[in-house]
């Protein structure tokens, strides 16, 4: 996951020149009328010793208005998704001293910026200058960011480090439905790949209708399987129980740093009463079909599991959550693959703030397939 860097200040502060300046090209439309910037642009770049970033171009924090005041929202929600805030300013004063406050009150790195430091020395105690008329400011800007950025937004635990060892035989059931992406494998099969190729494991693939054949040509039991979460049932089936079983989706959901949460959420499911309302999120953006897993077969794994008539409703993307979360029994998260774990946890603090029960994609269709307990038992020794 790329992590995020984000800018902030007042408007005409300079910030969509900076994202011109550090990516080299005519990302931001760069104007002196005040406000040019209205919603939050986003682009990929390379910082070396950090790797793929994701620039967040804001509106301006001094905005103005109804519509101003809707903007300045966005820009302060933005802060929630990045893992290093760029304040920049050439005066200081409350618009930044709010994003500052905000900064430290949820752990966010920071970075004040005193910018078009070319015009007149900024007020306040910058960490660094910038003038996109001085050569050397994107360089020292640069050197800045690699120093504050938090190692942990680029540099992810391993997801089986401590499960699977080198030589390790892993088989990994991957179903190829409609719902699979065109000509390749989903993010959490690729990211759970690498990792157990980084940890010299053995790796297999297969789809459901071929694991029996797989188990049987090896000539002892894998160290683990792991399957694709909506081929649960067939899968514990077929794997003898004294084999490990988990899912990409636990995998994914044990990294992004919020497991226990999601164990606790997730026994809550057989509480569930008629007309309960499941919101599910869905981070990233995909064409729906009728094998879609938050969209049909999770919603149906519910109900089937708990005998009751429940309303679930879908969020996909970085759409805004509802503004009244406590009149949701549960909330289930996918499995993030697209997203940072900063992000995960400012999607679901909201939720967890209302006392609102979360659970995971995974672990809830485990919990309807009623093996959660085998799918959660190898990574028992963390909790």
């Amino acid at each position: 996951m790329k992590p995020r860097i984000g800018l902030f200040g007042r408007r005409n502060v300079g910030k969509s020149s900076l994202v011109n300046c550090l990516t080299g090209q005519q990302i931001a439309i760069v104007s002196p009328t005040a406000g040019t910037t209205t919603d939050p642009v986003r682009k990929s770049m390379e910082i070396g010793g950090i790797g793929p970033v994701v620039l967040v171009d804001t509106a301006g924090i001094d905005d103005e208005g109804s519509l101003g005041a809707q903007r300045v929202a966005k820009s302060m929600a933005a802060l929630a998704e990045v893992d290093l805030a760029l304040l920049l300013y050439t005066e200081w004063g409350e618009p930044e001293e709010r994003v500052e406050r905000w900064c430290r009150e949820h752990d966010t790195a920071l970075l004040r910026v005193a910018s078009k430091s070319d015009l007149a020395a900024a007020s306040g105690m910058p960490d660094v200058s910038f003038s996109v008329f001085d050569a050397r400011s994107r360089d020292v800007l640069i050197d800045a960011i690699r120093r504050v950025m938090p190692e942990s937004a680029y540099r992810s635990p391993s997801l089986l480090g401590d499960v699977v060892g080198r030589g390790d035989r892993v088989v990994l059931v991957t179903p190829i439905d409609s719902s699979a992406p065109e000509g390749r494998m989903i993010l959490p099969q690729v990211q759970v790949l690498r990792d157990l190729m980084d940890l010299h494991a053995v790796a297999s693939f297969c789809q459901p209708d071929e694991l029996a054949a797989t188990l049987a040509a090896f000539g002892e039991a894998p160290r683990l399987v792991v399957t694709d979460s909506q081929a649960f049932r067939q899968v514990a089936a077929t794997v003898p129980d004294e084999v490990p079983l988990t899912s990409f989706s636990v995998v994914l959901a044990r990294q992004k740093g919020l497991f226990d949460e999601y164990l606790r959420g997730t026994r809550t499911i057989g509480q569930l009463r008629d007309g309960d309302r499941v919101l599910l999120l869905e981070s990233c953006t995909h064409n729906v079909t009728c094998e879609d897993i938050g969209r049909v077969k999770l919603p149906a794994a519910l109900r089937r599991a708990t005998g009751k008539e429940l309303s679930c409703e879908v969020i996909g993307g970085q759409s805004p959550l509802p503004a009244d979360l406590a009149r949701y029994a549960l909330v289930i998260q996918c499995g993030g693959c697209v997203i940072t774990a900063r992000q995960v946890k400012a999607r679901l603090l909201p939720a967890l703030e209302a006392g609102v029960p979360v659970s995971n994609y995974g672990l809830a269709l485990a919990w309807c397939t009623g093996i959660f307990d085998r799918a959660t038992r190898i990574f028992n020794h963390n909790n």
